[in-house]
């Protein structure tokens, strides 16, 4: 049997997508800093112009699901962080908002197969959002690193599912080619009780 466990090492060769929500850009700016400043001290190139990480800014939180969905289509990354806040306000469309995004986000990744790191703040007032995008800690960091893992799990799953799917195939194949008389003598034989 194997274990799968993701590393946070060996990220040069990643590609990263972050869907940022624009509304509430004070809280998401400082999520998405946190996020980069993860990133890089682990190895990634954040920069715009690279070939690493792809940027993509949305409306607001509610567009973010579909955004991802279509990075995660395009088949380019390892793992996509959604970034945005959702501020709870004085009617119920604070309820309507966070339920379709986290719904939605979700879908991206059993759709897809690949990671999609939920990062969208669900908070009651905006001190609380601030407090969770920098001034106790940034969440965007926890983010990355979740990003991190996930891209390095997945990648380890791929490539030890695959060569066993190679060798299962090769092996059903080649039964496949080989007389039935062979394929009785290599089968062992019944003992007596």
């Amino acid at each position: 049997m194997a274990v799968f466990e993701g590393t946070f090492t060996q990220t040069d060769s990643f590609r990263f997508a972050i869907v940022i929500g624009r509304f509430n850009d004070l809280v998401t700016t400082k999520l998405l800093e946190g996020c980069q400043d993860c990133l890089k001290r682990h190895g990634v190139n954040v920069d715009p112009q690279g070939t690493q990480v792809d940027y993509a800014w949305v409306p607001g939180s509610f567009e973010v699901p579909l955004v991802a969905r279509q990075l995660a289509l395009s088949d380019r990354y390892d793992a996509i962080i959604c970034l945005g806040a959702i501020i709870r306000g004085q009617t119920p469309h604070f309820d309507y908002v966070a339920a379709e995004v986290s719904k939605g986000i979700a879908a991206v990744g059993f759709q897809t197969g690949v990671p999609v790191v939920f990062g969208v703040l669900t908070t009651d007032t905006l001190q609380q959002a601030l407090e969770r995008a920098g001034i106790k800690s940034n969440l965007g960091w926890n983010y990355a690193m979740s990003a991190l893992e996930m891209a390095s799990l997945m990648k380890q799953m791929k490539s030890v599912l695959a060569a066993e799917n190679g060798s299962n195939h090769l092996a059903a194949s080649t039964a496949a080619t080989l007389p039935a008389t062979a394929l009785k003598s290599a089968a062992p034989e019944p003992t007596a009780t």
